[in-house]
């Protein structure tokens, strides 16, 4: 198959179709302009090597797999429909300001629905398994896992990666092919395109995803009673993320950008290298740090319409240093008693999280990815001024 045809939109339903036994139903269909313009840029700007080529499309007819049989299983068992997915809690940051590990201590407790990084790969159950026992989708999700750390084993130093624990809902997002692609290869023609859409559609796909996948954490026995969900995606949409999800409070975590924003750019330089043989690390620098800025300027000004029950703040040094600290004021913050099983656990957890990354090095400088920290702090001034408090 040629490039052209490789991320041919027309080829890609298609063959997910015949993957799914002839499904035809893809659901709202806002997501076929996002498509076309995700395959143009993939074919135009991508520069994708061919195992990353290879990799892309497996993943977006995986995309579009799902979401045919999601519209299936929604035919099948309609009470999904009538799943109730009340507001969330939602950890919201720059990347590299502590937000995976404060959502990973806090999904120790069983009173709040977490997405785990093999449901957001593997939403819909296989054939093979029952929905009472996803063992298959565990097994695959590891495979992901296994595949990425072994083709840049730099990724596990910027990012911990397992199956089995709580993981970004922006790879469910994924599915509206209205997101952040752009973590996987530089294509800015989409990332234009796609800041001038209404990505509503995402959003309310983010929600139907939820109730799919609570309605099966139930059919297992797990029964929370609030999702805690976690991704910077929001920072650009915040204002959707309010209205798509009313009552939704937002915890959002800060860092000085002087040191955030060069490992973020650090972060996407690596994941492009999975999927490129020429990767740009400049481009990486640039794009991101702009892309961050945009999004933390959004968001302080959707906060200005909102108040301290729906907005609290945490420094990325006290998560740190007094993580069992910040989660009492989040649990002040959300009126919800810190049970002492739970907090047992989240205590066995960090005791586990500190030994297993204790000796993991990340090594970067902003030079690397043309920025330097002059730039930044006039870049960031405002958010500076703002949110990053001097220790």
């Amino acid at each position: 198959m040629t490039a052209s045809t490789l991320f041919h939109p027309e080829h890609l339903l298609a063959e997910a179709s015949q993957a799914t036994g002839g499904l035809k139903d893809f659901g709202d269909p806002s997501f076929r302009p996002a498509l076309g313009a995700l395959c143009r840029a993939l074919e135009r700007e991508g520069r994708l090597s061919e195992m990353g080529k290879q990799i892309l499309k497996q993943k977006i007819v995986g995309h579009l797999s799902n979401r045919l049989r999601i519209e299936d299983y929604f035919r099948d068992f309609p009470e999904i429909a009538n799943e109730m997915v009340g507001p969330p809690l939602v950890i919201v940051g720059l990347p590299r300001t502590g937000t995976t590990k404060l959502q990973r201590l806090l999904s120790r407790d069983p009173h709040f629905y977490s997405m785990m990084f093999w449901e957001s790969q593997f939403p819909v159950p296989l054939p093979d398994e029952t929905l009472e026992r996803p063992s298959a989708r565990i097994a695959s999700a590891r495979g992901i896992v296994d595949y990425m750390v072994q083709s840049m084993p730099k990724l596990l130093a910027i990012h911990p990666m397992a199956a089995e624990e709580a993981d970004e809902e922006v790879m469910l997002m994924e599915h509206s092919f209205l997101s952040a692609f752009d973590a996987y290869a530089n294509i800015p023609a989409y990332v234009d395109w796609l800041d001038q859409q209404d990505q509503t559609p995402a959003y309310v796909f983010l929600r139907r995803g939820l109730q799919f996948l609570q309605w099966q954490k139930r059919k297992r026995g797990i029964t929370g009673q609030r999702w805690l969900l976690k991704t910077p995606h929001h920072l650009l949409r915040m204002d959707l993320l309010l209205r798509v999800f009313p009552g939704v409070q937002v915890v959002q975590t800060h860092r000085d950008p002087v040191e955030s924003i060069p490992s973020i750019a650090s972060f996407i330089d690596t994941l492009w290298r999975i999927y490129s043989d020429h990767p740009d690390p400049y481009a990486a620098g640039r794009s991101w740090s702009v892309r961050m800025n945009r999004g933390l300027q959004h968001t302080m000004q959707v906060r200005k319409g909102h108040g301290a029950a729906q907005f609290m703040d945490v420094q990325f040094r006290d998560t740190v240093k007094a993580p069992m600290d910040v989660v009492r004021r989040i649990y002040a913050f959300i009126g919800w008693p810190l049970a002492p099983e739970a907090e047992t656990a989240m205590r066995a957890w960090l005791d586990s999280d500190g030994n297993a990354h204790a000796r993991v090095a990340h090594d970067y400088g902003p030079e690397q990815f043309g920025l330097s920290a002059a730039q930044l702090k006039q870049d960031f001034s405002e958010y500076r001024a703002r949110h990053v408090h001097a220790a």
